[in-house]
């Protein structure tokens, strides 16, 4: 099973990506985060989400922003509190940051 994408599907998220290159490292990853650190209730998956996606923009990863974008909906941010947290984040993490953030997130939450 390829895990590039043809000109009609949507592109292999970042995770499903290196799943396929580096498995066991994957699940070192997903077995923590999950079921550990986003199932602690002092924060609800509202709160992770809006200080996930903070981080992602402010540590410029492009290629996570659009999976944590469309997590954060899910769990409840709007596209406008998304709008945001990128601009409260641009003056901390720079403008450039914040920028791109905002057009991956016309193209991830717009389209």
């Amino acid at each position: 099973m390829s895990t590039k994408p043809d000109a009609h599907s949507t592109p292999a998220s970042p995770r499903e990506m290196a799943r396929a290159f580096t498995p066991a490292l994957t699940d070192l990853v997903e077995d923590p985060l999950y079921s550990e650190v986003w199932a602690d209730p002092a924060l609800g998956p509202r709160e992770r989400s809006i200080a996930t996606v903070a981080a992602v923009v402010a540590l410029y990863r492009p290629e996570e922003l659009p999976a944590q974008l469309r997590r954060a909906v899910d769990n409840g941010v709007t596209s406008a509190e998304l709008g945001a947290i990128i601009t409260h984040i641009a003056f901390y993490a720079g403008f450039p940051a914040a920028i791109s953030a905002s057009a991956i997130a016309a193209r991830t939450l717009l389209d």
